[in-house]
């Protein structure tokens, strides 16, 4: 047991000029500080020789702060912390090794003291333990260098995204004597989930918050310790081995970042030195009633330096690729789910938080800044305008936002039984009138099957045969659809019950044809998608669509083609919303010849009615829709459909009014 305090106050001072320059003191005072996890919590370091732990807290309105752990018998006066002008308190304990468990015990003004996790920790304990834990990050040996050096080109705008969304507890449970079922570990998670989601085809998994929660409930939403990844599932070298693989298997990661609020737990950063030193003290700005948690402070620059540097050490120590940050919408509006008289307008009256959309522009060109090569998203649910603009055209910085209002559209449309869908056409045509004003991403994700809101396949109308039918046409025309796609774990295959963040998924689902069909379907649909630019190079370029027909809403049906950037290919993409199969169905397209059927979500391989044009239909010179020529196909019943020109026929253009007249002429 190591009990020997550092009282020396030159030895204290050279240990602080050690860890710490005044210009770093200055940037976390400033709030710019864009890897203060360096200098913060908690570090394997030598000192004059001695190897042990620096140790790092900003706790400016503390009376004392002590080291604690088993190491001292949790005696906080064993090793009291210095504390510097910046607030920031500091101690070098020697003969400490990885793996020591510690906590700050933090004495307040009116004589309290409260025992503290390292708000800049890198690990801690399983839950319901709350102590932070000593670890090394910088032992892991990478193996993505292929991956990170080409990064900047797979995550480029015109790049197929097609993203697995998963929440690790709950994917799949290991069978466990004692406790029937456990959590997989991140390395059990690298051997089953990798291999199953390359199958589907996807480019990218999305995990929900791994951060330290101590509340399965939350999801991972409400964050105890924003450095470390949950220890449910194993070590941080763990976790850094579940993203080596992905990435060695081609697969970019994207983390659920939680900047808006967080967790009134008392070991966390609620009243962390006997002050609202994360939040405001007011509750019309710190408390976030909906979640039961609290609001940031985005106008006190320790915090933002805590959040920006928190942000860039994901992609810098776990190599993460993208972050998607929630609940973005509440950090805009001061008025966010607030009556009136329970907010504080900004200093102009308004209801804008301002110091918040400085963060997040701040960390925007931070992260694209640092990492060019690395994404960000917002889950953000209002008009606010330019979010995924860059922040020197006056948006927020994102390089891309979930388009929120497609989802509730489509998915009202898709809920109705066919007989009255076209009353309803414009829901699904609506999206194209603003679909290029950001970068969208479309979701379906973990918030539209939970909370008694259903399970996708059960959003579906009609009979069993029907809901399939109805989710694999609207899988198809969402693939379609401008923007990058987003599907939620187990929605791929149809499961039955909503999501339960308790239990795995319901995998015996999938002995059944119907719900295997839906698989295969996904597959393909992701393949057809990865392997044909007209439907990713042009996401958010009005040059990338064209309406063939919007308003066919007395059949239901609706017809576009997707173009690519590079080339003169397109794709026409035809969507029949009602149970009625439809021959001899004509639909205009630019080009003669002979178009391939990429795709037919009617197939029987996928649990469908087998009704289609035997792979592929030839034009006629008849016009129809504004075009010279046209196809006269058999439209599936609750289906989607997928042509491509294959064969281009060398035919003369029809003749013009002033070459009619030249003829006359002469005749």
């Amino acid at each position: 047991m190591v009990t020997i305090p550092m009282t020396n106050v030159k030895q204290k001072q050279a240990t602080n000029n050690f860890v710490f320059t005044d210009f770093d003191k200055y940037l976390i005072g400033e709030g710019t500080h864009e890897r203060a996890y360096e200098k913060m919590g908690a570090h394997l370091t030598e000192f004059n020789g001695q190897p042990g732990v620096h140790f790092a807290v900003w706790a400016p309105n503390a009376t004392k702060v002590s080291v604690v752990g088993d190491f001292n018998g949790w005696d906080s006066n064993s090793h009291a912390m210095s504390p510097t002008e910046s607030g920031i308190w500091t101690i070098f304990i020697p003969d400490l090794a990885e793996y020591t468990v510690y906590k700050y015990e933090v004495f307040t003004q009116d004589g309290q003291a409260f025992d503290k996790a390292d708000p800049y920790g890198f690990a801690m304990e399983q839950r319901p333990k709350t102590a932070s834990v000593v670890t090394n990050l910088d032992r892991y040996q990478w193996g993505d260098q292929d991956w990170i050096q080409r990064r900047a080109e797979r995550q480029a705008l015109d790049k197929p995204m097609a993203i697995y969304e998963v929440h690790l507890g709950s994917w799949r449970r290991m069978e466990d004597e004692e406790w029937d079922t456990r959590y997989m570990t991140y390395r059990e998670m690298a051997e089953q989930i990798i291999p199953y989601v390359k199958e589907l085809g996807y480019t990218h998994i999305e995990l929900l918050p791994i951060a330290e929660h101590p509340f399965d409930g939350s999801w991972g939403y409400q964050v105890l310790g924003y450095f470390a990844p949950t220890s449910r599932f194993g070590t941080p070298a763990d976790f850094m081995y579940f993203i080596d693989q992905c990435h060695q298997n081609d697969l970019g990661v994207i983390l659920d970042w939680v900047p808006a609020h967080f967790p009134k737990d008392g070991s966390g950063l609620n009243y962390f030195d006997g002050t609202h030193l994360y939040s405001h003290a007011d509750p019309r700005q710190g408390e976030q009633k909906d979640w039961g948690t609290l609001v940031f402070n985005f106008g006190r620059n320790e915090v933002r330096a805590f959040l920006l540097s928190n942000a860039l050490f994901w992609v810098d120590k776990y190599h993460i690729d993208g972050l998607r940050v929630d609940a973005v919408a509440s950090m805009l509006y001061l008025d966010y789910s607030r009556g009136p008289g329970q907010w504080i307008p900004n200093q102009y009256g308004g209801r804008e938080n301002l110091e918040a959309i400085s963060f997040l522009r701040k960390m925007n060109e931070v992260i694209h800044g640092v990492f060019p090569g690395a994404i960000t998203i917002a889950e953000e649910s209002t008009a606010w305008p330019m979010v995924s603009r860059p922040t020197y055209l006056g948006g927020l910085g994102f390089t891309f936002k979930w388009n929120m209002g497609w989802m509730h559209d489509s998915l009202s449309y898709m809920s109705k039984e066919p007989i009255y869908r076209s009353f309803h056409h414009h829901n699904m045509t609506f999206s194209l009138i603003y679909a290029f004003n950001e970068n969208f991403i479309l979701p379906l994700s973990h918030d539209e099957v939970v909370h008694g809101k259903g399970s996708l396949i059960n959003k579906m109308s009609g009979d069993e045969w029907q809901k399939f039918a109805n989710l694999r046409a609207y899988l198809g025309f969402m693939w379609g659809h401008p923007g990058k796609k987003l599907l939620f774990m187990g929605c791929e295959f149809g499961q039955w019950a909503e999501w339960n963040y308790d239990t795995g998924l319901q995998w015996q689902a999938l002995e059944s044809p119907n719900h295997q069909g839906l698989k295969t379907y996904v597959a393909d649909l992701n393949n057809v998608y990865k392997n044909e630019p007209a439907l990713h190079e042009n996401d958010f370029a009005q040059a990338g669509f064209e309406w063939i027909d919007a308003n066919d809403s007395q059949n239901s049906v609706l017809s576009f083609m997707r173009k690519a950037k590079r080339s003169q290919e397109f794709v026409v993409v035809i969507s029949n919303f009602t149970p009625v199969p439809r021959k001899n169905y004509r639909t205009g397209v630019p080009q003669a010849g002979y178009y391939r059927e990429l795709l037919n979500s009617d197939a029987g391989i996928y649990w469908g009615s087998n009704v289609g044009n035997y792979g592929g239909v030839t034009t006629q010179a008849v016009a129809c829709h504004g075009y010279d020529y046209s196809l006269l196909i058999t439209l599936p019943p609750l289906a989607t459909v997928m042509f491509k020109l294959e064969t281009l026929f060398e035919v003369e253009p029809p003749p013009t009014a002033a070459s009619e007249e030249t003829s006359s002429t002469e005749a």
